[in-house]
């Protein structure tokens, strides 16, 4: 991040600003077990980035909010507190710390998290949206791309190949919950996401596409596990795609050139 009001935390803040519509609406939702969830999720990444501050003068950053929201919400249910430690352990520290924290991590580390606790527990059921989360994470992405801290191109991708996709086959439409949801909180994260605008556009469009095909393929899924899934994976590949678009335009303004 440059210098000036545009630091790591000033975006780290937009974004948490952002996810309030979906913060208020999930707790009233789940009441004071979720947020017992949410103060222990917060507790064990908080002492994580303490433990990086003392040993690597590593500063911790309010992005570990999001986080643990994220993780909260979509993490599968009936696991015990030690368990999620151990997944929050992990995706924390292999996911944002090892790499130098927040603004410097390839994948999200909630995406991580998740992703260990669904191949760790099998057997825990995935998590069951509330529909008003949906309706909550419209303004939350809305807010968050006005305020430039996620890319309209990778929200407008997403909806567009979504959107076609529900119209040749209308069963897909009862994705929309976990698409929109895990789209917001762990796809549209502006670290994690492609930084490139075309690395956008394909970032988003390869997400949803991902879904659709996982719907199609993918028998006994739950839908929140199929989104994080496509999560995963479209975070793995978004460094080769925006290299990719880096190196053609490096090669057209090289020709333009000569």
């Amino acid at each position: 991040m440059i210098r000036g009001i545009w630091d790591r935390e000033t975006v780290a803040l937009l974004l948490l600003c952002a996810m309030l519509p979906i913060a208020v609406t999930w707790l009233l939702a789940e009441g004071w077990g979720g947020a017992a969830r949410l103060v222990l999720v917060t507790l064990c990444i908080g002492i994580w980035q303490l433990v990086w501050m003392l040993v690597r003068a590593q500063p911790p950053s309010v992005a570990g909010l999001v986080t643990s929201l994220a993780i909260v919400i979509l993490a599968p249910e009936s696991l015990s507190a030690l368990q999620l430690v151990l997944g929050v352990s992990l995706g924390i520290v292999f996911g944002e710390l090892a790499f130098g924290g927040w603004g410097r991590n390839i994948l999200n580390p909630a995406t991580v998290t998740l992703a260990f606790l669904g191949f760790g527990f099998p057997a825990a059921p995935w998590a069951d949206l509330p529909i008003q989360l949906g309706w909550a994470a419209i303004p939350a992405a809305l807010f968050a791309a006005w305020f430039g801290v996620a890319s309209w191109r990778l929200l407008l991708g997403a909806g567009l190949v979504f959107a076609a996709a529900a119209y040749v086959d209308s069963g897909v439409l009862e994705l929309w919950l976990a698409v929109l949801v895990v789209l917001v909180l762990l796809v549209a994260d502006p670290v994690a996401s492609a930084s490139t605008p075309v690395g956008g556009w394909v970032n988003g469009a390869v997400y949803a596409g991902l879904v659709v095909l996982f719907h199609a393929t993918w028998q006994g899924s739950a839908d929140v596990q199929m989104a994080i899934s496509a999560a995963l994976l479209v975070s793995i590949a978004v460094p080769l795609v925006d290299e990719i678009v880096l190196s053609l335009w490096v090669a057209r303004r090289r020709r333009s050139l000569d």
